[in-house]
Order: structure tokens, then C-alpha cells, then sequence
């Protein structure tokens, strides 16, 4: 059975996730429309550090997450000087984190639906005089709607997975920044395979839910860019 730091790792995780999710959302949205409508000559270079997450270790991208979130860093300045403190090791540097680290997961099916849409409906929208942010809320995010589910789930679930970044922004705090993967992993170390099985059976069980709602009822195929095995 699951014990209290199960369950507090699993809580966590969760908080963790939405959280990402919701800010990821909110951050993704107007970046994958610039980057669909966007002709700069700089937008490969925009994609490509969107897309870095997707085959740059997670080890490395922590390192670099941790020493511009520390005391020295550019971000660390920053949050010091608003009265925030180090982001190190605390909920809201694992929420930075994991915004990084899954950015791709959200921008780039934001970036497809929107591409799918076409200009046609846009153009439409403009002959009825509809302003270009009337035209996004009431045109392009309805049509767009299978593009946020599928953002939202995979944000979500490559989260919940995440370890490596997590591992060296968060540490292994019990209850402040110790996620379900680090969890399991103390389970391994400790050879206490019994508590692994049960989280890792829990987690088995959610990611296949999250490809049966991908492939079942949004009937959207993962592509190989999506996906990203995770790497030490």
C-alpha cells in the first residue's frame, strides 16, 4: 500500500503539473500564434529553443535552470530583488522547471492547429470587420479546440513523468519538492521494490489513460517530435 510520502509525493506532482499546465497554456498560446504567423528570418531560431527540451538531456537543462535561478544568476537576481528569494528547491522553482522543460509539449500542437485552420476563416472574420483579438478569442480558439486538449494532456502527463530536471532544481525535500519519479527512485535505492511497484504501476496506469484519450477520443496521433524518452 502507498504510505504518507507516497501520497504526499503523489499530491505534490499533481500541484506540480497543473500548475505547469495552467501557466504553460497561458504562455503557449500567444507564442505558438506568433510563431504560426510570424515571417521573421529569426522564427527557426525561435523554434529550435522552443523545441531544445525535446532532445537536450534533462540533466543539462537543469544545470543551466539552476544557475540562473541561484543567488548569482540573472533570474536569481531578479527574484531576490522583488523579495521572492532563491527558487531553488522550492515549489515554484520546480513549477519554473517543468514550464521549461515542457514548453515544446504545448507550443507545438497549439502551433499544428493553428496551421490546420488555414486563412480561409480568418479572412472571413475580417470581411465582417471583426477585430484580429475578436477574430482569435471567437474564431481561432473554437477551431483550435483539439490543439489546447491535446496540449493541455500532454503538458500535463510529460510533467507528471518528468525526473531529471526536477532531481536537480527541486533535490529530494519530503513534502516541499519531492515528486512522485524522485519518490520511486528512493524506492529503488532503498531496494524497497514493493512501494516502487505501487507508484510505478500508478503511473504506468495514468500514461496509458492519457495515449487511450489521445488515440480514443481526440482520435490525434502522436508524433515523433511529441514524444521524448526521458534521458539522465
Amino acid at each position: 500500500m502507498l504510505t504518507d510520502a507516497d501520497l504526499g509525493a503523489l499530491w505534490l506532482t499533481l500541484k506540480v503539473s497543473f500548475t505547469t499546465t495552467v501557466l504553460l497554456l497561458l504562455i503557449g498560446t500567444p507564442l505558438a500564434w506568433w510563431l504560426h504567423n510570424s515571417r521573421s528570418r529569426w522564427k527557426p531560431v525561435w523554434n529550435a529553443l522552443v523545441a531544445l527540451p525535446l532532445v537536450l538531456p534533462p540533466t543539462v537543462l537543469g544545470f543551466y535552470l539552476l544557475v540562473m535561478m541561484g543567488p548569482s544568476g540573472p533570474l536569481g537576481k531578479l527574484t531576490t530583488s522583488l523579495g521572492l528569494g532563491v527558487l531553488p528547491f522550492t515549489f515554484w522553482g520546480l513549477v519554473v522547471a517543468s514550464c521549461f522543460y515542457s514548453l515544446p509539449f504545448v507550443v507545438q500542437p497549439l502551433q499544428n492547429s493553428f496551421a490546420a485552420i488555414g486563412q480561409r476563416p480568418l479572412e472571413v472574420a475580417a470581411t465582417l470587420r471583426a477585430s484580429p483579438l475578436d477574430t482569435f478569442f471567437s474564431v481561432v480558439i473554437p477551431l483550435a479546440k483539439p490543439g489546447f486538449l491535446t496540449a493541455s494532456i500532454l503538458g500535463f502527463a510529460h510533467t507528471v513523468g518528468e525526473f531529471g530536471v526536477v532531481l536537480m532544481i527541486g533535490g529530494n525535500i519530503p513534502d516541499k519538492t519531492r515528486v512522485v519519479s524522485v519518490q520511486i527512485y528512493n524506492h529503488v535505492e532503498a531496494l524497497n521494490y514493493t512501494q516502487a511497484h505501487w507508484l510505478s504501476g500508478i503511473l504506468l496506469g495514468f500514461s496509458f489513460l492519457v495515449l487511450l484519450v489521445m488515440y480514443s477520443v481526440l482520435k490525434t496521433p502522436l508524433q515523433l517530435h511529441d514524444v521524448k524518452q526521458e534521458r539522465p
